[in-house]
């Protein structure tokens, strides 16, 4: 009955402290994770867990934690090691290219923690701003790139990461912090503070303020901390993921509401040539992203 899959579930509970984060981080329904521990449980008539506020485990729980904590690092490593033999090849690159500029938030600790893994994989940042980073793939410039769309290319491969809520951002004192979200009407008068992309990647404006006919004056900034100080001057609104924002939030610095009554929610896919796809040092860096992302990144949710 005891299997790998309970062995990374009682894990994540006990990292998360709760089912519905560890059902997010396991890529699973609240409800199959919680199945899938009552089954296990029942199996072997013991609680693996207190219920309380966080979860607790009880010995029991302790006793599979400790087993999960020994084996399961044996186990990925052995699965690296053989997929090194059946690739026969012990080096290989991954350049990374990405769409939007609060990844780099993300994706450092997820290379630190793949470097561990892959040692011999020589990694490098494909720099500078990309407005087709999937070309990037086609001219053999990149071989990994971060994106928010998929659509339809040719011998690319879109592996989803994880989805995330666009926030409206404004100053703790605007008239707008009163509401609890905001319409694109909102954004009519007042400056729209974004990075310097195009409208296309920039997901307020292409998918509620364009379709409402709204076209507020704009203001650039390169970096989110650039963002946020125009914010909290009052110089206008911004919109931003998230994950990227709440220690400006918890300081004070800024407010955040929801954009429209359900939400603005966007997603991230890494895509990598056919042809590399079903490397294994492409996928594990894949793996990585996402086990990283649920396990750094408040508020995001899987992404089908």
């Amino acid at each position: 009955m005891l299997a790998l899959k309970h062995l990374r579930l009682i894990e994540a509970i006990n990292d998360c402290g709760s089912i519905t984060s560890a059902a997010r981080r396991l890529f699973l329904t609240q409800s199959a994770l919680s199945h899938q521990l009552v089954a296990l449980e029942t199996y072997y008539g013991v609680n693996l867990f207190e219920r309380a506020r966080p979860l607790r485990l009880t010995a029991a729980g302790e006793l599979l934690l400790a087993l999960s904590r020994d084996i399961m690092p044996r186990i990925e490593a052995a699965k690296r090691d053989l997929a090194r033999l059946v690739e026969d090849k012990q080096s290989g690159k991954l350049r990374i290219a990405v769409e939007c500029h609060t990844c780099y938030d993300w994706l450092m600790p997820a290379m630190d923690a793949y470097r561990t893994n892959w040692p011999e994989v020589e990694m490098d940042l494909v720099g500078g701003f990309h407005t087709d980073p999937i070309a990037l793939l086609a001219e053999d410039k990149a071989d990994l790139v971060i994106v928010s769309e998929t659509g339809k290319q040719k011998g690319v491969v879109f592996n989803p990461l994880f989805r995330y809520e666009m926030l409206a951002l404004m100053a703790t004192a605007h008239p707008l912090a009163a509401k609890s979200h905001l319409t694109a009407r909102d954004f009519a008068s007042d400056v729209l503070i974004t990075y310097p992309a195009p409208d296309r990647l920039l997901d307020l404006i292409r998918r509620v303020l364009k379709p409402a006919g709204i076209n507020p004056e704009r203001r650039y900034a390169e970096l989110t901390i650039a963002i946020v100080q125009l914010v909290a001057s009052r110089k206008g609104l911004a919109a931003l993921p998230a994950w990227a924002i709440p220690s400006y939030l918890e300081r004070g610095y800024v407010v955040a509401r929801t954009i429209t009554r359900r939400g603005l929610w966007s997603g991230l896919y890494a895509a990598a040539r056919e042809a590399d796809a079903g490397r294994a040092f492409h996928k594990d860096f894949v793996t990585t992203l996402r086990e990283q992302a649920f396990m750094n990144l408040p508020t995001i949710e899987p992404l089908a």
